[in-house]
């Protein structure tokens, strides 16, 4: 049902684009932008894409020791999948391809996904009030000073719930609660390493994504990082157009509104910002099929598999 809303959103939304400004006008800004400026966006981007490859490595670094190449084509083909299908089904894809390249068992790497999203949402609603603070919004420092902790606070609870459960378990559900338990990061170190590659993936991401939105309209650089930032919070809805249309554009759409822009060219904007970061996603599938898969097994992945 989810999907046929997704293909209805996202037909509906090709309609009334072309019946608002003709999809032919709606492009042409891309002749005026300077091939230089769209090139460097595109490296940036696929920085971010690097950065969150090395994330992967590193948390799964017993699992995939050695194997640097196929954690990005991993990382390129789960971003392809997440962007294109619709309800998120293309998540699934993150435990199926980890099974796939390094023999991780579903339930870790499932786990791990879910510890990549918090960190991944955390630091989404950080930029926006760290936007907010810089706008001189009253509210945004005392919502950072509640925000910041809660990943820390996560760890520390998933770091006790795992000391209580050294021996292995007899029951599933016990097995499993295990697996939760000893997916998290397993010392303050592998915590801060969690969270420095997301902090400088999503630094990147942004930064890249706004300047590129501001190459399509005029604006303050905190008015585009806050249209960016709803454009992705989009992506936590229930239900969204396939490949994000029309629900992505809302999202960034909503974050310029406060700022004063213009509703019809901020949705002029926000189409073609996803233009770009649909086609980088295009790009970045295109290039995993050149990047070498599997890697070979490690011991440190058969030592995960005991708690399951």
């Amino acid at each position: 049902m989810r999907t046929l809303i997704g293909i209805l959103i996202f037909a509906g939304f090709a309609v009334l684009i072309e019946y608002l400004y003709v999809w032919s006008v709606l492009i042409r800004p891309w002749g005026l932008i300077p091939p230089a400026a769209i090139a460097v966006a595109l490296v940036l981007t696929f920085a971010s894409y690097a950065l969150r490859a090395g994330r992967v490595y590193d948390y799964f670094r017993a699992d995939v020791r050695g194997g640097f190449a196929p954690c990005l084509k991993l990382t390129l083909q789960h971003n392809l999948l997440n962007n294109l299908l619709p309800a998120r089904s293309g998540e699934l894809s993150f435990p199926a391809l980890m099974r796939r390249y390094f023999d991780v068992p579903i339930a870790r790497s499932m786990t791990g996904l879910v510890w990549f999203r918090t960190l991944d949402l955390h630091m989404l609603v950080t930029a926006a009030l760290a936007a907010g603070i810089l706008s001189w919004r009253w509210w945004a420092p005392v919502a950072a000073a509640v925000w910041l902790p809660v990943p820390w606070l996560l760890f520390v609870i998933g770091r006790r719930l795992r000391a209580r459960m050294t021996a292995p378990q007899t029951t599933r559900i016990r097995r499993l609660a295990c697996t939760v338990a000893h997916a998290l990061p397993v010392d303050a170190r592998a915590f801060w390493r969690d969270w420095g590659w997301t902090f400088a993936a999503w630094a990147v991401k942004l930064g890249a994504f706004a300047w590129v939105l501001t190459l399509f309209l005029p604006m303050p650089p905190t008015a585009a990082t806050w249209g960016v930032i709803a454009g992705d919070l989009t992506t936590i809805l229930p239900v969204h157009g396939v490949a994000g249309a029309g629900t992505y554009e809302v999202g960034v759409i909503t974050g310029l509104l406060p700022f004063g822009v213009d509703a019809h060219a901020a949705l002029r904007a926000a189409v073609n910002l996803h233009i770009f970061v649909l086609g980088a996603t295009l790009a970045g599938g295109a290039l995993s099929l050149m990047l070498h898969g599997r890697t070979a097994r490690t011991p440190g992945a058969a030592e995960t598999e005991r708690w399951m």
